[in-house]
């Protein structure tokens, strides 16, 4: 259900709202930390067997490599991994600790390469900090340790910033191996488990475009607006206007209009609630001849209650601002 003509877009702005933030817990899965152990650079990466290490002193260096799972409770896909220098800080150190005015445990650069469940790359997000100790101030209530600065990002996390840190897991957080190991047989040996929480401040996020009429959301089989005296009606399909959905596939250069051929569809997640409850997405794909105009086709979910109905966009489990459609 293609929209006609821009029209609509010659009299609309962007909702505006306040600066929001978005927390994604991250599930990793078969977790291990490869230590730098081998002098010998030929022997790197070449035992098939399952191996161990010594106890881990200050200083030592490691790669950790795990597989992303589920972004939160999703299910996905990706790579995680950890460039490591173990570093333990104490305020009354014990032998071999490094004396400090707080107590930290590692230095650490991490990336998380978030794929869909097909495959398809969403973008990455890099963070580094320290780990151990006390979380930052205001930091979500979930982060009950470390001290992660969030970088940036790519794909649908470009220009993210934000703070991040770990839980207290019961399960394995990580097996630990040498370098002499080869990493391609890490999932058949096994590793641990853990769960990132990071708090991020994305450069921008999923808005339904607002006309001086309303917003943006037409009935698909005539392209009127959804007004008070023309609701929706539950199960009916229904089109919107919005911006900052993110990159697209088949893909444009950046600043590029989307062509009216191939469509280019949204290439993150994307969810529409409406009243909290889920609507079953049927398109969301750029407008032709737009840089950052989206048109997204929907069913609206049944049993919403008469009257005004809050619609929300989240793309790449960022959430955008609500807006109010009538509903009969």
């Amino acid at each position: 259900f293609l929209l006609t003509a821009l029209c609509v877009l010659a009299c609309c702005r962007a909702a505006q709202g306040q600066i929001a933030t978005t927390v994604l817990e991250i599930e990793v899965e078969n977790y291990v930390n490869y230590f730098n152990d081998v002098a010998d650079y030929s022997k790197l990466a070449t035992d098939p067997n399952k191996t161990a290490v010594a106890q881990v002193r200050n200083f030592a260096q490691s790669i950790g490599v795990a597989d992303i799972v589920s972004v939160n409770g999703e299910p996905a896909k990706g790579i995680f991994t950890d460039r490591r220098i173990q570093l333990a800080l104490a305020v009354n150190p014990t032998a071999g600790q490094a004396i400090a005015d707080a107590a930290r445990s590692n230095i650490h650069d991490r990336y998380f390469e978030i794929l869909k469940p097909d495959g398809t790359l969403i973008g990455t997000i890099v963070m580094t900090g320290r780990g151990g100790g006390s979380p930052p101030p205001g930091a979500p209530s979930a982060i009950l340790n470390a001290d992660f600065t969030v970088v940036g990002g790519t794909g649908a996390f470009l220009g993210v910033r934000g703070q991040a840190g770990g839980t207290r897991d019961p399960r394995p957080e990580a097996r630990s191996a040498s370098m002499s190991e080869d990493p391609g047989n890490r999932r058949m040996h096994g590793g641990g488990q853990r769960r990132f929480v990071l708090h991020l401040i994305p450069l921008s996020r999923p808005e339904v475009v607002v006309t001086t009429d309303g917003p943006a959301v037409v009935h698909a089989g005539d392209f009127t607006l959804v007004t008070a005296a023309k609701p929706a009606r539950s199960g009916e399909i229904l089109s919107l206007v919005a911006s900052h959905l993110g990159p697209t596939g088949p893909g444009v250069d950046p600043g590029q209009p989307f062509p009216a051929s191939p469509r280019q569809i949204v290439n993150s997640p994307m969810a529409v609630t409406v009243n909290g409850a889920a609507a079953d997405v049927l398109y969301a794909g750029g407008y032709p001849g737009t840089t950052n105009a989206y048109q997204v086709n929907f069913r609206l979910p049944s049993g919403i209650r008469p009257g005004l109905a809050n619609l929300q966009l989240t793309v790449a489990w960022i959430a955008g601002p609500e807006v109010k459609i009538a509903v009969q």
